[in-house]
C-alpha cells in the first residue's frame, strides 16, 4: 500500500465512488446511502485534484468534475465597477504591462472581498481569473482542515508554493475568516494557530515575491478576521448588495433569451430591493419552473403554427381538451411545448419569495466599510 497521503485519497475516492454505484444500481432501497457516498468520493477526488502535481492530470480530471469554470468573465457579473477596476489592477495589469511596475509601483498583492452571502465574491474570483488567464487555487476552510489534510500548515505551504511555481496565479480562498478569526479566542487549537500563523508567514512572502502571484479571499463576516490578517490584505473591498442596474443585469443573464421586455425588467427590478443575487437567481429558477407547474395542470391544449401543443385557455378558439397524461398517449412528447415565461410567472414566486441578507447585518458592514474598506 503506497505511503504518499494523495495517492491514498485518489484509492479511497475510486472505493467510494465504485461502491456507490454499485447501490445505485441495485434493486435496494440504499440510495440514500449512495448519494453520502457520492458526495465522499467527489470530496476526497477534489482534495486528490488539490494537490495533483502533474498539470495535464489536474486539467483532464477538473474538467470532468465540474470544478472549474473557463466560461465566465468579469463582464458578466452584474455592476461592482470600482471592484472589477481594482482587480484588473492587480491581476490583468501586470501581466499585460510588467514594465508598469517598477521601482516602488507594485501591484496589489492581497485583496479581500468581503460582503452579505450571496452577493457574488466566488463569481468575481473565477470570473477574473479566466479574463486574466492565471492559473487559478480555489481553496475553502473545510479543505484546508479536513481529515485528509493532515498538518493544515504544511498544506498551506504547499498552496503558496505551487501558486508561485506556476505563476501568473491566484489564489482564492473562500471562507478566510473560519481560518484566521482573532488569536486568543477560547475555540483556538494548536492546529488553528500553527495554521493562522503560516497563512500570515506566506501572504508576507508573497507581497515580497516579484512573481505574480495574487491572493483573493472572501468572507461574510470581515468583522471576525484576525487583526494582522487583516492588514496583510492591500485593499478590502465590500461587495454589497446589486444596485438597480446590476439586478437587471443578473436577471438578464439567469433568464437568456426571453420574450420578456425592457418593462418587464424594470419592473421585476422595482420588486426585487434588498435582493442580493444568490436571492435572485433562485427566484429565476423557481419562475422558469412555473410554464413547467402550468403544462403539468393544463386541462386545455392548442396545435400552434409550427405544429406543436401547448397549454391554452378553455376559451381559446383552437382549444382541444386534454390533460398532459391524454395527450403524451395521442403524439409524441416531444410536440408537446411548454409555453413562454411571463411577468406573472415571477410575481407567483415573489409573492412568497424575502430578502435572506437582514438591514441589521447590512449596518454591520457599512460600519466595517467605514473603518476599514472600499466599496466595490
Amino acid at each position: 500500500m503506497t505511503s504518499d497521503p494523495n495517492i491514498q485519497r485518489k484509492e479511497s475516492a475510486l472505493k467510494k465512488l465504485e461502491k456507490a454505484t454499485k447501490l445505485d444500481n441495485s434493486n435496494s432501497n440504499q440510495k440514500e446511502e449512495a448519494y453520502e457516498l457520492y458526495m465522499e468520493a467527489l470530496e476526497d477526488a477534489g482534495v486528490y485534484l488539490f494537490f495533483e502535481k502533474d498539470p495535464e492530470i489536474k486539467k483532464k480530471a477538473e474538467v470532468g468534475l465540474g470544478l472549474t469554470d473557463s466560461s465566465l468573465k468579469l463582464s458578466d457579473v452584474g455592476g461592482l465597477d470600482r471592484c472589477k477596476k481594482l482587480l484588473n489592477e492587480a491581476a490583468i495589469l501586470p501581466i499585460e504591462f510588467p514594465h508598469f511596475f517598477t521601482g516602488n509601483r507594485k501591484p496589489w498583492k492581497a485583496i479581500l472581498l468581503y460582503g452579505p452571502p450571496g452577493t457574488g465574491k466566488t463569481l468575481v474570483a473565477n470570473a477574473i481569473a479566466t479574463d486574466a488567464g492565471s492559473a487559478f487555487f480555489s481553496v475553502s476552510a473545510s479543505n484546508i482542515v479536513s481529515k485528509w489534510m493532515g498538518e493544515g500548515e504544511k498544506q498551506v505551504s504547499n498552496l503558496f508554493q505551487s501558486a508561485r511555481d506556476e505563476a501568473p496565479s491566484i489564489i482564492f480562498i473562500d471562507e478566510i475568516d473560519s481560518l484566521c478569526g482573532p488569536r486568543g479566542k477560547d475555540n483556538e487549537n494548536e492546529a488553528s494557530r500553527r495554521i493562522k500563523t503560516e497563512f500570515l508567514v506566506q501572504m508576507q512572502a508573497v507581497s515580497n515575491d516579484a512573481r505574480n502571484v495574487l491572493v483573493l479571499a472572501a468572507t461574510n463576516t470581515p468583522k471576525d478576521l484576525d487583526v494582522a490578517m487583516r492588514r496583510r490584505f492591500d485593499k478590502r473591498i465590500y461587495i454589497p448588495l446589486p444596485t438597480e442596474d446590476a439586478r437587471e443585469q443578473i436577471f438578464r443573464w439567469h433568464i437568456g433569451e426571453t420574450n420578456l421586455k425592457k418593462e418587464d425588467f424594470q419592473y421585476l427590478v422595482s420588486k426585487t430591493d434588498g435582493f442580493s443575487g444568490s436571492d435572485i437567481s433562485i427566484c429565476v429558477k423557481d419562475a422558469l419552473y412555473q410554464p413547467v407547474r402550468a403544462t403539468l395542470d393544463a386541462k386545455f391544449f392548442r396545435k400552434n403554427s409550427q405544429g406543436m401543443w401547448v397549454p391554452c385557455k378553455g376559451t381559446h378558439p383552437k382549444a382541444e381538451k386534454y390533460t398532459l397524461e391524454e395527450l403524451k398517449a395521442k403524439v409524441e412528447a416531444s410536440k408537446i411545448q411548454l409555453p413562454p415565461i411571463e411577468k406573472a410567472d415571477f410575481d407567483y414566486v415573489l409573492a412568497s419569495q424575502k430578502p435572506t441578507v437582514r438591514k441589521a447585518d447590512l449596518e454591520v458592514y457599512e460600519k466595517f466599510t467605514k473603518k476599514y474598506g472600499i466599496y466595490g
